[in-house]
C-alpha cells in the first residue's frame, strides 16, 4: 500500500512538472490553429461592434503567485453617464456580448494565456486582483 501511495505520488509531481505544461502548450495551440477562422471572424466583429478594441484584459494572478494580463473578448460597451462615470454592467453589456457570454465564446481568445503558460486548461482561476485587493481590505 505505501509502495503505491508513493508511485502515485511520484507520478502527480511527474505531471505537474513535465506533462502538463506540455499538454497545455500542444493542445492550445492546436485549438488555437483549429479556431483560427472564428477567432478572426468574431475579432473582426468585435472591432466593429465595440469601436476600438475587442479584447478585454484583467490582471490575474497565475502559477506562482505570478500576476498576468487574462485575455477575454469584451462584451460591454464603455458607455458613461454625464459625470463621466462608468453606466452600470446591465447597460453597458451589448448584444454581440450577451452572445458571446451565454456561449462563453469570449474565453476562446484565454487560449493564448494557455499558449504562454500563464495559466493551463485544468485548474482553478483566480479572482481579478481587484476583486482580491477590495476583499482582502
Amino acid at each position: 500500500m505505501k509502495l503505491e501511495i508513493v508511485l502515485s505520488k511520484r507520478m502527480i509531481e511527474m505531471y505537474k512538472n513535465y506533462f502538463k505544461r506540455i499538454s497545455d502548450f500542444v493542445l492550445s495551440l492546436m485549438a488555437l490553429i483549429v479556431l483560427s477562422p472564428l477567432l478572426i471572424m468574431l475579432m473582426l466583429i468585435g472591432v466593429f461592434t465595440m469601436k476600438g478594441n475587442p479584447f478585454f484584459c484583467q490582471k490575474r494572478i497565475g502559477f506562482n503567485e505570478k500576476e498576468f494580463k487574462l485575455i477575454k473578448f469584451r462584451s460591454m460597451s464603455n458607455a458613461k453617464d454625464k459625470s463621466g462615470n462608468l453606466l452600470p454592467n446591465e447597460k453597458r453589456l451589448t448584444k454581440y456580448g450577451k452572445i458571446l457570454r451565454t456561449s462563453s465564446l469570449d474565453e476562446l481568445p484565454e487560449l493564448i494565456n494557455i499558449l504562454k503558460g500563464d495559466s493551463g486548461i485544468i485548474g482553478t482561476t483566480k479572482k481579478n486582483l481587484d476583486f482580491t485587493r477590495v476583499s482582502l481590505a
